[in-house]
């Protein structure tokens, strides 16, 4: 796993997720791979995971995996959690 600070995309990203003020019951109900879109980060919530689960491109085009749960988008945004794990994608 290699470690990646929160970033502006990131922020809006987790800004628009609390805008929905869904529970993670609703957010179940409501699962999309792609619903989020911003500079180099693609996904939207994963039912199976209970997480939102993201690729992440680098400079040149790697792909990177990471997930985060409702709880961490507020903690992103509450400034408590100030990086992710992320792993190159297979």
């Amino acid at each position: 796993m290699i470690k990646k600070g929160i970033d502006r995309d990131l922020l809006t990203i987790c800004k628009d997720i609390l805008q929905f003020e869904r529970s993670l019951s609703d957010w179940e109900k409501h699962e999309s791979s792609d619903q989020f879109q911003i500079g180099h980060y693609s996904g939207g919530f994963d039912a199976i995971e209970s997480a939102f689960c993201f690729s992440w491109y680098d400079s040149q085009n790697n792909e990177f995996w990471f997930q985060i749960t409702l709880e961490e988008v507020k903690q992103i945004l509450a400034g408590k959690k100030q990086e992710i794990e992320i792993r190159k994608a297979e």
